[in-house]
């Protein structure tokens, strides 16, 4: 890492560049000039267009679908930064997939999560920012500096807000008992569990109990992601068997493939789906039961303190 001159630069790959553009307007700057495309033969170009020798630079890249692509595209763009002598490097992810393979729950699979992190440090990144990871564990899988935000406070505001009578939160498993634990703290409210089984690789859920009292009471089921939704609908199911009036369900990050959004939002289970925009919504995924909070007044307060030095940490404060 070299000395660093003058303030933040903000290179956006391709995954979505709305959310470089809505960090860069907190911040009162203008998205880096870079050339990103594929030629023909499908390897990834980059180009900076501009001099960032002894800048700040941050590499803004979800690790949205086409996953693989956007994480080479990402590698590429910081060994480019590194190679033109930047200051400093920060891979900004907003949402990091791979997080989900933390740990050998199975023989002879791969630690993906960690292999990512090697990745990156290897293409040259000196920190890494991120927002609300699957596994907290994933944090030591990098050498270099890690500043994990979360979007709980902002999901809970827009709860408090509401003024929902008689809310409960509810983890929709028990690996995500904490976080609910922590949203109920912020809501005031009490918690529930769902206890759930998952069949296979499938994404294929059995729901079984729920732990706590949910009758009569509007139920906000919180976890840090929604893929297929399985989970969030088999609990859904389950809350509403057992008495919930209304079902909220709430998320860091909205990834909903093959039409997840619309066929979790159709449900008439759930009454609505709260999610931050770590992830891009195209068209075809948006329904009126999805609900969208921005993340990027937290990303780029998050990036002026880490480029003035100041803490980040405590922008959650206890």
């Amino acid at each position: 890492m070299h000395p660093i001159n003058g303030g933040p630069v903000i290179l956006s790959g391709r995954a979505h560049e709305g959310l470089s553009e809505k960090i860069c307007e907190y911040l009162g700057i203008a998205v880096g000039e870079a050339d990103v495309f594929k030629f023909s033969n499908d390897n990834t170009f980059v180009r900076i267009l501009e001099n960032i020798r002894a800048r700040d630079v941050f590499v803004v890249q979800p690790t949205v679908e086409p996953v693989n692509d956007h994480i080479m595209e990402m590698l590429i763009m910081i060994d480019a930064a590194h190679r033109a002598s930047a200051g400093r490097i920060t891979a900004v992810v907003p949402y990091y997939s791979y997080a989900r393979t933390d740990k050998k729950d199975q023989p002879r699979v791969p630690i993906t999560g960690r292999l990512i992190a090697d990745l990156l440090e290897t293409a040259g990144a000196d920190r890494f920012l991120t927002v609300d990871l699957h596994a907290g564990q994933v944090q030591g899988f990098f050498k270099v500096p890690v500043d994990e935000l979360t979007a709980m406070p902002m999901l809970s505001k827009y709860f408090v807000e509401k003024e929902l009578d008689a809310p409960v939160v509810v983890s929709p498993d028990i690996g995500s008992t904490k976080r609910a634990r922590d949203f109920a703290h912020l809501l005031d409210a009490p918690l529930a569990i769902v206890e759930k089984r998952r069949t296979g690789n499938d994404d294929n859920v059995e729901t079984h109990n729920v732990i706590g009292d949910v009758n009569n009471r509007n139920a906000i089921l919180i976890d840090d992601e929604i893929a297929t939704g399985g989970t969030m609908l088999a609990a859904a199911e389950g809350l509403r068997m057992n008495g919930a009036r209304e079902v909220y369900v709430a998320a860091a990050h909205g990834v909903f493939p093959n039409g997840a959004a619309r066929r979790l939002a159709e449900r008439p289970e759930i009454s609505e789906i709260v999610i931050t925009d770590t992830v891009p919504l195209p068209p075809e995924k948006q329904h009126n039961k999805i609900r969208v909070l921005s993340i990027a007044p937290l990303i780029g307060e998050a990036i002026d303190r880490i480029h003035k030095g100041r803490s980040v940490g405590a922008l959650f404060p206890d």
